[in-house]
This record gives structure tokens, C-alpha cells and sequence, in this order.
């Protein structure tokens, strides 16, 4: 009699029970902070005094196109360097030949250990070391000329991506089962036989989205080209503000066309990265922007859930 008592009692007091959702305090105070610096920023930047004419009249100026374009030109040629430098060291790494290996790391050690301002500088002023580049009997031309700022800054940024490079696609090889490479062998694949047509494929989905980071990261360090003379667009928008003084106005237009150039390097990316997750049979392609707004705004809410 208790115990159906009891049971009686616990049951008559879970009908009365209301299931409350929990609070999200924290969440919400940091939504609100969050919230609460955006307007500051907004308010700030309203009364700030920004001649936002002057803006918009400057995002048209044809150096400062111009500008950008030298930028992009100059993180496409030093990413090129820094890719095959990268894929080659990272090779060279693995390998069992201590010579080889060795002097991959001496050259990941240098370049990794400098600062890049430090390497533009001396790759402009390689004059001074060799006054004479050339091949004998075929060409000989002075250094100097050879040697333009152009030049000197795709080769500085280039080898120094090339060391970073290195690494992130020696983690994605490593990141392939051994077992591939073996399979491989056995079928009478050399080694770099199967690097080339089974491993570096399988590491792609590794290697790609640090890769497409360092290549924002290299449009944005192009900026310090400019110490060696490089007209990119930081450069011109300093130049023109030294003349009518409108800093802020001219850095805002700079601000404006990096991110345009991000977003759509970001955009790049982020296609690469799902056509090279298409042989991850366990992984959900990730949805493109229209898939994500018809999933909001459209019949396909589920797709996100």
C-alpha cells in the first residue's frame, strides 16, 4: 500500500510539473555588450570628422586601382614561389637522406627566423653581395638592374611563404595513412610516383584552407613592399594624403578595397575546399551561400538544422 501510495503521489505531482527553459544569461549580456560596442563604434565614427564624399570620390582614383591591382599581381606570384618551394621542402623534409633533409630545415630555420621587412631589404640591396648576375658566354647584366623592386619583392615574400608552405603541406602528407603508400609501392608505384598521384591528393583537403589563409595573409603583407619601393596601394594612398592631408579618408579606401580583394580570395577558398571534400565520404559538403539562403529564406529550413 506505500508503494502505490507513493507511486500515486510522485505521479500526481509529475502532472503538475512545467518543463521551463533554461536561461541563457550569459548569452544574452554578451549579446547585448556585443550590440552595445557597434553602436558606440557607429556613433563614433558619425561624429567623427570623415569627409565621406571624399571616400567615395578616391574608391574610383585610377593609382589607387592601380594600386590594388599590384597587390594581387604581387601575392599570386609570391604565393606561385611560395607553393612549389613548399611542396618541394616538405618532399625534401620526409626524405630519408639526412643531407636533404638537413637542408630543407636549414632553410625553414632562416627564413622562418627572420623578420620578412628584414628579407625584402636584403634581397633589394643583393647589389652589394653580387654587383654581376649572369650566365657566362650567354648573359651578363648588372644586379641592380636586374634586381627591381618588383622582382626583389616577389622573390623575399615568395621564399618566405615558401618555408611556412612547407610545413603546412608536410602535415597534410603526414596526414595520409602510410598505408597508401605502401599500396602504391606494391602495385610499382616509385615514391614519388605515389606522392604525386595518391598522396598529395588524399592531403589537399589538409593542406587547402591554411594555404588559403597564408594567401590573405600574403595579400595583406604586400603592404611592406613598399619599403622597397613598390607601388601597391598603401603606398599611393600615402602619397596622396601627404599632399591634402585626408589620412583617414584615404586609409578607409584602403580598408575597403583589401576586403573586397579578401572576400573574394575568401570566396575562392571556400570552393576549393569543397571540391576537394567530395572524397570525404564521412563528412557533409559544406551548403554555398545561395544553398544556405534557400535554406533560410526558402523551403529547405531543414538543411541546416
Amino acid at each position: 500500500m506505500n508503494i502505490q501510495t507513493e507511486t500515486s503521489v510522485a505521479g500526481a505531482a509529475s502532472v503538475d510539473l512545467k518543463i521551463v527553459p533554461r536561461r541563457h544569461v550569459g548569452r544574452w549580456v554578451g549579446a547585448a555588450a556585443v550590440v552595445l560596442v557597434l553602436v558606440w563604434l557607429g556613433v563614433s565614427f558619425s561624429r567623427a570628422k570623415i569627409d565621406w564624399p571624399t571616400v567615395q570620390e578616391y574608391l574610383a582614383v585610377p593609382i589607387l586601382i592601380q594600386g590594388i591591382g599590384v597587390a594581387l599581381v604581387l601575392t599570386a606570384v609570391a604565393m606561385i614561389i611560395g607553393l612549389v618551394l613548399g611542396v618541394v621542402t616538405a618532399v625534401m623534409r620526409l626524405s630519408k637522406n639526412p643531407v636533404v633533409s638537413g637542408v630543407a630545415w636549414l632553410y625553414i630555420w632562416v627564413f622562418r627566423g627572420t623578420p620578412v621587412y628584414l628579407q625584402l631589404l636584403m634581397w633589394f640591396n643583393l647589389a652589394l653581395i653580387f654587383p654581376v648576375v649572369g650566365i657566362p658566354g650567354i648573359y651578363s647584366g648588372r644586379m641592380i638592374d636586374v634586381l627591381s623592386p618588383f622582382v626583389a619583392a616577389s622573390i623575399g615574400l615568395g621564399l618566405n611563404q615558401g618555408a611556412y608552405t612547407s610545413e603546412v603541406v608536410r602535415s597534410g602528407i603526414l596526414s595520409v595513412d602510410e598505408g597508401q603508400t605502401e599500396a602504391a609501392q606494391a602495385v610499382g608505384m616509385t615514391r614519388l610516383q605515389a606522392m604525386r598521384r595518391i598522396v598529395l591528393p588524399q592531403a589537399m583537403r589538409v593542406i587547402i584552407p591554411p594555404v588559403g589563409n597564408e594567401v590573405i595573409g600574403m595579400l595583406k603583407t604586400t603592404a611592406l613592399a613598399s619599403a622597397i619601393g613598390v607601388s601597391e596601394i598603401l603606398s599611393e594612398a600615402q602619397h596622396i594624403y601627404y599632399v591634402n592631408n585626408r589620412i583617414m579618408e584615404l586609409l578607409i579606401v584602403c580598408a575597403v578595397w583589401y576586403l573586397g580583394a579578401v572576400s573574394l580570395l575568401s570566396i575562392g577558398q571556400f570552393y576549393l575546399e569543397r571540391y576537394f571534400a567530395k572524397g570525404a565520404s564521412s563528412r557533409q559538403l559544406p551548403l554555398t551561400p545561395l544553398q544556405k539562403a534557400k535554406a533560410i529564406f526558402g523551403t529547405n529550413r531543414k538543411a541546416l538544422s
